[in-house]
């Protein structure tokens, strides 16, 4: 995490070019694809989301949270407990009020959090994770194991998000938004901050930084928007359970940036669709000789992000920039 090198803040124009027609054939895959891939591509841009928001603290700030699918699943709670049991919600207050509850739990977590370092940072987000995992898994009041149903998707005049093609695209807007605004903060003064703090925190203070606050706000912005991604599952789905915010879906997610390449936010979202298409692929592969391949598919996926990491350490995004920065300097 301390190499200034290891994030891929700044990337090829050619393969710019390659991310900005991957965003055009995504807006033209609904007139496409078919019902179940347009659910299964919405889910991986919900993902995006959630990738780009520990992206944040993991690739910018250099903080590895082993507790951030917390937030994710706080904000699915919070969309179940807000919709009444007969009819829909207003979108323009639960969003809000969802990602509300998620950053405000991120900003009483990371006062307490983002005064410890390296280890014990890591271990002390895992620990506030399990006891929201366990406060909600053991307690009938908020859904207990069996989780809490969403009988209705929230509503709003202008669209019907009951429509999967009109879903998929607001989902696509949120990615694009999300991934807008954080280039753009990464760019800016705060964001540089968070860079230089990654890079040496003991320097930026000796500087006159306020690292403590600059780190919590990296943290409750990162669980806001990790609140925003939990809000839209739970919306897609219709169902939210203990396990969204479990150790798994924390882990899952630290394995989409590491194997997009974490630094630019691009890389966060080619790890998240990365990670669930591989993750399909593992879960159909046939049974050889009596062994089952598709049951044992974590130990594929162990494998391949080993060998990434081993062959491509700034990941996919990182292994196809270098590919186009060779091509383009040949061609100088």
């Amino acid at each position: 995490m301390s190499d200034s090198h290891a994030p891929l803040e700044t990337l090829p124009r050619s393969l710019n070019i390659l991310l900005a027609l991957a965003f055009v054939a995504l807006a033209a895959f609904p007139f496409v694809g078919t019902d179940y891939y347009l659910q299964m591509v919405t889910r991986m841009m919900i993902l995006a989301i959630f990738a780009m928001s520990l992206d944040l603290l993991q690739g910018v700030t250099g903080l590895v949270s082993l507790g951030h699918a917390a937030y994710f699943g706080v904000a699915g709670y919070a969309l179940a407990f807000f919709t009444p049991p007969g009819e829909p919600i207003a979108l323009w207050w639960s969003l809000p009020a969802a990602v509300g509850v998620s950053a405000l739990l991120a900003l009483v977590i990371g006062f307490l959090v983002v005064r410890t370092h390296g280890i014990y940072f890591i271990m002390v987000t895992m620990a506030f994770s399990q006891m929201v995992f366990y406060a909600f898994f053991d307690n009938k009041a908020l859904g207990g194991s069996d989780g809490v149903y969403i009988n209705f998707k929230p509503e709003t005049w202008l669209f019907d998000l009951e429509n999967k093609t009109t879903f998929y695209f607001f989902t696509l807007a949120m990615m694009l938004a999300v991934y807008l605004f954080l280039r753009r903060l990464l760019w800016s003064p705060f964001g540089r901050a968070l860079s230089g703090i990654r890079v040496n925190e003991h320097r930026m203070r000796a500087l006159g930084y306020g690292t403590f606050g600059h780190k919590l706000a990296a943290f409750t912005l990162a669980g806001a928007l990790a609140g925003l991604a939990g809000f839209l599952w739970g919306a897609q789905s219709g169902y939210v359970n203990p396990e969204l915010l479990g150790f798994h879906m924390s882990a899952h997610v630290i394995m989409m940036i590491i194997l997009g390449g974490m630094g630019n936010f691009a890389g966060a979202i080619v790890g998240a669709f990365s990670f669930e298409y591989l993750l399909h692929v593992f879960k159909d592969l046939p049974t050889v000789g009596g062994f089952n391949l598709g049951k044992h598919w974590q130990l594929w996926m162990g494998l391949f992000i080993v060998g990434l990491v081993i062959l491509a350490p700034r990941g996919i995004l990182g292994l196809f920039a270098t590919l186009f920065k060779s091509k383009e300097a040949r061609h100088e």
